[in-house]
């Protein structure tokens, strides 16, 4: 449960509480983060048009593939990421992203069954990155803002590493299969200095600690118990989350045949361009819950926020299909309605519950959790689509992605507004019973 406010002593500043250690945790967070996804994301700037395996449309196959692995990595991480203590995460950091440029490089020179393979041996270990990365700005007064500047990365560095592969592509000729080995290497050694700097980020100070509660690592039997206390509410979330996971997956790894959909071809400019307003508009308000002192008061702002959102994504698309909408706006405007709610997620309502609540736990346990299930739901639809067509329809696609964005945005309303009310309700009779 939290701790009344207390204003911060001098030498809680001293530990670490000043502008420019905010500035050094949230800019080498963004990033290291920025930096990781030169090694996940430039292979889907390719098409690979009239591309098969076993009959299967080969687009379709890379991504499911990749995805499992992300997504096995992320049932791994529920673990590893809230029990890896912080003298070892920046070389896991290291490690993980250098496997994953390896197996780009078998990407690049093995046959098509193996690049398959590749791929998911691309995915296991990236998936862990996020939670290693997330773990040294969690449990701060400051944490949604630094967070914030964590999730703008990965709306981001999206677009601007597909750009990039794109500009390769058609720039300089290089293969669709050679790209992403040399977009990950373009970024190789930024990776080391980000890093570097990243395990210089001072921990949590001690008016951190009583605001926020102490973060430590979980036991299994731990980890068990935060759950069953507060299953209810989080299952609604978990739904929530996964709704999100697909759409904005689906945008994600799809982008370029939903661009060509909606008609725009061959301008990798649009990405960059497109993902940089959506990044900076939801970090920026996504980052203004660090003024909400009170934990609850966070969880309503931040579930209004992530209404207006889901209301956003209903809009754009509704309009959209009047014809009333551009394609670039209608990619803008679904990615801040997406992107609101997804980061929301990373950078208050899980971080507001473990620091509301009374038992031990860390934010790695429920991003883990929540990422898991998201990407399993998102590997499931995939693998059945795949499964069903031989070629990849860009109409369909568009289509896919607009009733799924539009449908899920209603019931998602719904399911976070009941969550908000158990958490009022759960967090009140936690303080009744202390009282």
């Amino acid at each position: 449960m939290s701790t009344p406010y207390e204003p911060p002593s001098a030498s809680d500043s001293d530990r670490g509480n000043t502008p420019a250690t905010w500035f050094l945790a949230a800019g080498s967070a963004f990033a290291v983060y920025f930096c990781m996804y030169a090694f996940r994301k430039p292979f889907a700037a390719a098409t690979y048009d009239n591309q098969t395996l076993s009959s299967l449309p080969l687009k379709s196959v890379l991504v499911l593939s990749q995805i499992t692995g992300y997504l096995v990595s992320k049932f791994i991480g529920v673990k590893v990421v809230s029990e890896l203590p912080r003298a070892r995460r920046a070389i896991a950091i290291l490690l993980l992203i250098g496997t994953a440029e390896l197996a780009l490089v078998g990407f690049a020179f093995l046959p098509v069954p193996l690049k398959v393979v590749m791929l998911f041996l691309n995915g296991l270990p990236l998936g862990m990155v996020f939670g290693l990365v997330l773990s040294y700005l969690e449990g701060r007064r400051q944490t949604e803002a630094l967070a914030a500047g964590l999730c703008a990365s990965f709306i981001i560095s999206s677009g601007v590493v597909k750009s990039v592969g794109q500009w390769l592509m058609l720039t300089h000729g290089v293969s669709e299969f050679m790209m992403p080995c040399v977009t990950g290497a373009l970024f190789l050694p930024p990776l080391f200095l980000f890093v570097w700097l990243l395990q210089r980020t001072p921990e949590p100070g001690e008016q951190d600690r009583l605001i926020r509660s102490e973060r430590r690592a979980m036991t299994g039997a731990e980890r068990r118990t935060f759950f069953r206390t507060y299953s209810s509410g989080l299952i609604l979330l978990l739904f929530v989350y996964s709704i999100l996971t697909v759409t904005r997956t689906l945008r994600d790894d799809f982008g370029v045949e939903i661009w060509q959909g909606l008609g725009v071809k061959e301008k990798p400019e649009v990405f960059g361009t497109s993902e940089t307003i959506v990044g900076l508009v939801v970090t920026a308000l996504n980052a203004f819950a660090i003024v909400f002192v009170r934990n609850i008061a966070a969880l309503r702002a931040a579930t209004g926020l992530m209404v207006v959102g889901f209301g956003i994504a209903i809009g754009a698309t509704l309009i959209q299909w009047q014809g009333e909408l551009s394609a670039f706006w209608f990619m803008v405007l679904c990615g801040i309605g997406l992107y609101l709610p997804y980061v929301a997620f990373h950078t208050t309502i899980f971080e507001r519950i473990v620091a509301e609540s009374d038992r031990p736990g860390n934010l790695g346990f429920l991003m883990y959790l929540a990422d898991s299930i998201g990407y399993l739901c998102y590997a499931g639809i995939i693998f059945a689509d795949t499964l069903s067509r031989d070629q990849a329809d860009q109409v369909n696609v568009l289509l896919f992605f607009q009733h799924s964005m539009l449908w899920g945005s209603l019931i998602s309303i719904t399911a976070l507004l009941a969550a908000l009310i158990y958490f009022q309700r759960r967090f009140a009779a936690d303080q009744t019973g202390s009282a």
